[in-house]
């Protein structure tokens, strides 16, 4: 599942492809490897974003939807990437999980994702600032949920496994992850799915790491949900700025396209 913004330059014809994704694939962005030299889990958890010229048309169109969504000046496509550079350099983690108290909306969010799909709703937020243009048609994302009563804290790497820290808590953090280890055979697969559902459903535990600390999370039906659901296009919110001078090695007069992806 994977969201992305394409640029046609109206100009010079050439197509470019903006995404933000997770680094080390999305399993490890996931879950951490646990290695026995060392106390803590470690993680591989880093997201960015990359640009490059190109829009797979094929790709999108057969595994998911290739849109027209707004228009804007050269002028307002290098404010973007301007934004862009600040913006990779601020939020470098990817975060799989949206954890919500309940399904629906307006229910209280414990934790936000940090993922392709934020990444495209934060460009187009900018963009909409920024003066571009946006069509009034149906965009959607996959989104990934789990379903928890309040978190619990339950503190950092340091203070849970440095030398000072929580062994017993270190242990069961640890195991509970040990469920998701990547590379198991049939067999091993099938065991480890039983373990994940005996924690997860029938003793409702979950342990996230979010911004470098820890939470338990004390969970509840319908436990972890995938959903596809729209959300609206951002509205101008100044003019767009069409004289200003826009540097010529970025993208003048370019169209902006949504490549919207549901493949695995």
């Amino acid at each position: 599942m994977h969201d992305a913004i394409g640029f046609r330059n109206t100009l010079t014809g050439k197509n470019y492809t903006i995404e933000w994704y997770e680094l080390f694939q999305l399993g490890n962005c996931t879950f951490p490897h646990l290695r026995p030299e060392m106390d803590a889990p470690f993680w591989c958890n880093q997201g960015a974003a990359c640009f490059f010229e190109g829009i797979d048309d094929k790709h999108w169109k057969e595994n998911g939807t290739l849109a027209l969504v707004a228009t804007m000046s050269g002028n307002t496509f290098n404010k973007m990437a301007e934004w862009v550079k600040q913006d990779n350099e601020t939020g470098i983690y990817y975060e799989t999980w949206t954890v919500q108290a309940s399904p629906g909306k307006g229910v209280e969010t414990w934790f936000e994702s940090y993922d392709c799909s934020k990444f495209v709703l934060r460009t187009y937020e900018k963009l909409a600032e920024f003066g571009a243009e946006f069509k009034k048609i149906e965009t959607n994302y996959t989104r990934i949920f789990l379903y928890s009563g309040e978190p619990t804290y339950l503190g950092n790497e340091t203070s849970i496994f440095g030398p000072k820290g929580n062994k017993t808590l270190a242990s069961v953090i640890k195991k509970f992850y040990d469920l998701f280890k990547p590379n198991l055979s049939t067999k091993e697969f099938l065991l480890s799915l039983l373990k994940i559902f005996d924690s997860v459903i029938m003793h409702r535990e979950f342990y996230l790491f979010y911004n470098f600390e820890y939470w338990f999370l004390p969970m509840k039906f319908p436990f972890v949900k995938i959903t596809y659901e729209e959300i609206p296009l951002p509205t101008r919110h100044t003019l767009p700025d069409l004289l200003g001078d826009a540097p010529t090695r970025l993208l003048p007069g370019a169209a902006l396209q949504l490549d919207l992806s549901r493949c695995t």
